[in-house]
């Protein structure tokens, strides 16, 4: 037992404030920027995140996913050179040209080009982008957006708001047309502007990522509590279009109960949505607004939910015999109203997987025999678990979360308190693991969902059914697992990760993709799941909208957009087809 713990214990750095979570990505590395937004210069042009982390696989852990997809090759990749050489002349106008703001620097097109997609990344690595911004717009000011919509009305451009470039379903691409392309990117309104104490509402500008809105609200003693996977560089205004949900939503609620209200420029003029507690005055324009991911117009000031920094964070893994127990201790958990700040339940794969991905393989070979050696199968299935909050009450959601634990044949201890420690550490770095996956051949995306309770088994099994035969037309074979990662009394989200080989080239990797994406998108579109939990439609879900709101919640929801945006310049194509 003590070689195990001292094993496990050379990953595991405990934090050394009461914000574990600024203090973890902190020590990540010290490249990253805390207290601003990170300079989209320091990014990758044609990957995720930060050029100086990289998130190393572990030699098992890729024999394990080739020994269920193959034997891989990896796909050539085009130089930041090359591409830029294909970025064409600007169309904007010299009246936009010649503003502060704008930039027609082929570079700074070409980084505001594409997200994060799968689509994305075939483009960025193939070198065929397709269509850049003609200029992209980086306003300081409530102001300064009003201009530039303005003057987009005067020149008859397309607008496409950029909040941290995370988008993973085409949020942001420009489309090919025979209208000029603004992209205003927000990054520059990224500070706190105004935080009342008395109603804990803190006021940003809407460019703010994730760890800038941490850092100047921990100056103060107060924390937002958002973290999406995409925390390091995704944004308030890109939470807040797209209805996003972070990974202790259970604590600290989901965007939508974080957004007070704020200021919205569209193409009509501007609505200001009052940060009022309660009201019954009509329909809800702070919920009207949000999830509209740039079709009504930017989010520039945004007033947020706040609450003191918590005395206490912990974090926990503990493994149980199979899906049904922890699936159990997940709904009896939020429905008992035990208070956690996240669950997360892996299935059998996904355990499996991490446990290959995470570890030497000496610490993979320690923690399995542990577990065998207390009666858990290849059927064991890993719940990680938090709390946020005092340490009386996380005492106590602690006692009565272990109870229930208990009864479902629990296997817990130090051991696994140990991997809760390096699941907080490595939480945020889980993205660059596309980027070495991308290097040995091996494809790798996502997508999400939410469903009622009893409604999950069937959906996951609908779901990854659909995923793992969509290549068998080219006998290949998908890798896939899903875990529960977001809970609620009536049901809970389900995230799938597959992996797939890359094919011989770019397009063909992509048409593999295309394939799988359908499949999966298909095994949603039923009436009884969402197309999407937390990354938003984009252009990616929107032909499978109707299936969720039906045909008259699409016109219901195209007139409000109508009337804002009457020319339909506003990121055409995203949320709803046009």
């Amino acid at each position: 037992m003590s070689k195990i713990k001292s094993l496990i214990r050379k990953n595991a750095k405990p934090a050394n404030t009461n914000n574990p979570i600024l203090d973890n990505v902190a020590k990540s590395d010290a490249s990253i920027n805390m207290t601003a937004n990170t300079p989209i210069e320091q990014t990758r042009w044609n990957g995720w995140g930060n050029v100086n982390i990289n998130k190393k696989v572990s030699s098992h852990g890729a024999k394990l996913i080739k020994s269920h997809i193959g034997k891989t090759k990896k796909l050539n990749s085009v130089s930041l050179q090359e591409v830029l050489k294909t970025v064409p002349k600007s169309r904007l106008p010299a009246a936009m040209t010649k503003l502060d703001t704008v930039s027609i620097d082929n570079e700074v097109r070409l980084r505001h080009a594409r997200g994060q997609s799968f689509p994305d990344w075939i483009a960025m690595h193939g070198g065929d982008f397709e269509v850049f911004p003609d200029g992209v717009a980086h306003p300081q000011s409530t102001a300064d957006v009003e201009t530039l919509l303005k003057l987009a009305h005067d020149h008859d451009l397309i607008v496409i708001p950029f909040g941290g470039g995370t988008s993973v379903v085409g949020h942001i691409n420009p489309q090919k047309g025979s209208r000029p392309v603004l992209t205003i990117a927000m990054s520059k309104m990224d500070q706190l502007i105004d935080l009342d104490n008395e109603s804990q509402i803190a006021t940003f500008g809407a460019g703010t990522q994730g760890p800038a809105v941490e850092a100047q609200l921990d100056a103060h003693g107060y924390r937002l509590g958002h973290y999406p996977q995409s925390w390091e560089l995704s944004t308030l205004g890109g939470w807040i279009a797209a209805r996003s949900s972070g990974q202790q939503s259970l604590g600290y609620g989901r965007i939508e109960q974080m957004f007070a209200g704020g200021t919205l420029v569209t193409p009509k003029g501007v609505i200001t949505i009052a940060d009022i507690p309660a009201s019954s005055a009509g329909p809800d324009l702070r919920e009207m607004m949000m999830g509209t991911e740039g079709r009504a117009g930017i989010f520039t000031e945004v007033k947020m939910r706040v609450q003191p920094q918590p005395e206490e964070e912990v974090f926990k893994v503990v493994f149980l015999p199979n899906w049904e127990a922890g699936k159990e201790v997940l709904r009896q958990a939020v429905q008992s109203n035990i208070r956690l700040s996240m669950l997360r339940l892996s299935n059998a794969v996904e355990t499996d997987a991490h446990l290959h991905l995470g570890t030497t393989p000496s610490q993979f070979l320690a923690i399995s025999t542990y577990l065998k050696a207390r009666g858990l199968s290849s059927e064991k299935v890993m719940l990680t678990y938090g709390v946020s909050g005092d340490k009386a009450q996380n005492k106590l959601a602690l006692t009565q979360f272990k109870k229930l634990l208990k009864q479902q044949g629990s296997v817990t201890g130090k051991l696994t308190d140990v991997m809760g420690s390096i699941w907080a550490h490595g939480r945020f770095k889980f993205p660059y693991l596309r980027g070495t996956l991308w290097e040995k051949g091996i494809m790798v995306d996502t997508f999400e969902t939410a469903t009622n309770w009893n409604n999950i088994d069937e959906q996951v099994q609908q779901m990854q059914q659909a995923v793992q035969t969509a290549l068998a037309d080219e006998n290949e074979h998908v890798m896939a697992f899903t875990h529960i990662s977001h809970v609620y009394k009536q049901g809970a989200s389900l995230y799938t990760t597959y992996f797939f080989r890359a094919a011989k080239d770019h397009a063909s990797t992509l048409s593999r993709w295309q394939k799988i994406k359908h499949a999966a998108s298909l095994s949603l579109a039923n009436g009884k799941s969402t197309i999407s939990h937390q990354h938003g439609v984009g252009r990616d879900h929107a032909p499978y909208l109707a299936a969720e709101k039906g045909q008259l919640g699409i016109q219901v929801t195209s007139d409000m957009l109508k009337s804002l945006d009457p020319e339909q310049r506003m990121n055409p194509g995203v949320l709803i087809e046009d």
